[in-house]
């Protein structure tokens, strides 16, 4: 397999908004436990976001101040300092539903503190030689960044097309949490693809960092359902299944396995470029009617 590609990825015609972030804040006072009703385990397979998504997303915050002085594109490199600002605000976000469910009861601690050793020492700085050693760590770290982006792009554009989630009743403050996150993820899809291509963008390690990526975040994610599943105490015998995957995906309150079997070759694809997934436009609009960041831009306008 070569390492350089015939065919380099090439971003479809789109808009290109400046990346901000939006400084918004949700009140878990009147959302239940099981916010889709009925359905605890479609609750808790989401309710994984608020465990993986805290830690996760300072990790890329570390990494991408590591790597900005190695950006000699100035326009990518507003890009990567605009998607910092935003994933630092999403995982604030995600870490203040971690009281709300712990004052329900669900306590997510002895997750949450595998999930910081995951980020901050498995996959944290290491102390490594200057010169090719520690640039390899680092260009290794960007492409799994890539990798998990694919995935929260691919998550983000579902959850903004998921209507079965409002017909069934979903809770208003976690729906616009979850679609204000989505919009602002598929708004800077491109971001870490982009900069893996730019520092790198070598196919075998795009292919390697992939099958790491993909493995961890099925492995964490179907951990942290039966953590929740087994916690809950509303629930006598709450277990997780793949059967109850399918039918969740099958109900539109899921992502459906056919949609995450193709979203694989996707990316392993030599001309892959994340602009051709999802729609920026969609994601602006809304974010444009966002309760959460209509709030945010009402009080930063007011306080300019």
């Amino acid at each position: 397999m070569s390492n350089t590609a015939p065919l380099r990825p090439q971003p479809a015609a789109s808009e290109h908004p400046p990346l901000k972030a939006r400084n918004v804040a949700f009140d878990w006072t009147d959302t239940p436990l099981h916010w889709i009703p009925g359905d605890p385990f479609s609750t808790h397979t989401i309710n994984v976001l608020h465990l993986l998504l805290p830690a996760g997303e300072r990790w890329f915050v570390h990494v991408y101040k590591q790597v900005l002085p190695h950006i000699r594109d100035p326009r990518l490199r507003a890009d990567v300092i605009g998607f910092i600002g935003q994933e630092a605000m999403h995982s604030q976000a995600h870490d203040e539903v971690l009281p709300h469910l712990k004052a329900q009861g669900l306590d997510p601690a002895p997750y949450t503190a595998q999930v910081d050793w995951l980020f901050e020492k498995l996959l944290g700085d290491r102390t490594l030689p200057p010169g090719r050693p520690r640039r390899w760590w680092l260009l290794e770290r960007v492409a799994l960044i890539a990798a998990i982006e694919h995935y929260t792009a691919f998550l983000g554009d579902w959850v903004l097309n998921a209507r079965a989630l409002d017909a069934r009743g979903a809770d208003p403050t976690m729906l616009d949490l979850l679609r204000w996150h989505g919009a602002e993820e598929v708004e800077h899809r491109s971001v870490a693809f982009d900069l893996f291509v730019h520092l790198d963008g070598g196919y075998r390690r795009r292919v390697r960092t992939w099958a790491t990526a993909f493995a961890a975040l099925v492995f964490l994610w179907q951990r942290g359902t039966r953590f929740f599943l087994a916690h809950d105490p509303s629930l006598t015998d709450g277990r997780a299944s793949v059967r109850e995957f399918v039918r969740a995906g099958r109900r539109g309150v899921l992502p459906t396995t056919g949609a995450m079997a193709r979203s694989i070759p996707q990316y392993l694809s030599r001309t892959y470029h994340p602009s051709h997934y999802g729609s920026t436009e969609q994601a602006m609009a809304y974010l444009a009617a966002s309760p959460a960041a209509t709030a945010a831009d009402a009080r930063t306008t007011g306080g300019a």
